[in-house]
């Protein structure tokens, strides 16, 4: 099973599948998704699908440099990013929430930085997400 809901090669994502997948974390989707293109401007979306194992994700993209990817799955979605360590000594810097902190600490160490994958479900989650992308730009 891929990582993301939306795991058919054949078939990008449209608002009406993306609606159906996410359910109630549709409008944390929303609003993440609009205050990064209003924030980080300019910002390119590009919806990629990066093999059966993770499916379908939409990259918000600075100039080469992606900023967040936003994975859809059933109910919620994945907010990922590789982090620096830079911005990885940002974020525990941070008053970001605990949960938040824990994923960045235990993150896998890649070449590009830590592979962090935040789960979002609500409107609330979106803020500390947010964060990390402006710690992201700085860092």
């Amino acid at each position: 099973m891929a990582l993301s809901a939306l795991d058919d090669p054949k078939v990008p994502p449209t608002d009406a599948t993306l609606a159906k997948v996410l359910g109630r974390s549709m409008s944390a989707w929303k609003r993440l998704r609009a205050s990064v293109i209003r924030d980080c401007s300019p910002v390119e979306e590009q919806w990629a699908f990066a093999g059966a194992k993770f499916g379908w994700s939409l990259r918000l993209k600075r100039g080469q440099r992606i900023l967040v990817h936003m994975t859809p799955g059933e109910g919620h979605f994945l907010a990922s990013f590789a982090l620096g360590e830079k911005a990885c000594a940002a974020a525990q810097a941070a008053r970001l929430p605990a949960s938040i902190l824990a994923v960045i600490a235990e993150a896998p160490k890649y070449a590009e930085g830590c592979g962090v994958r935040i789960p979002v479900r609500t409107t609330k989650d979106v803020a500390a997400i947010r964060a990390l992308v402006a710690i992201k730009l700085e860092n």
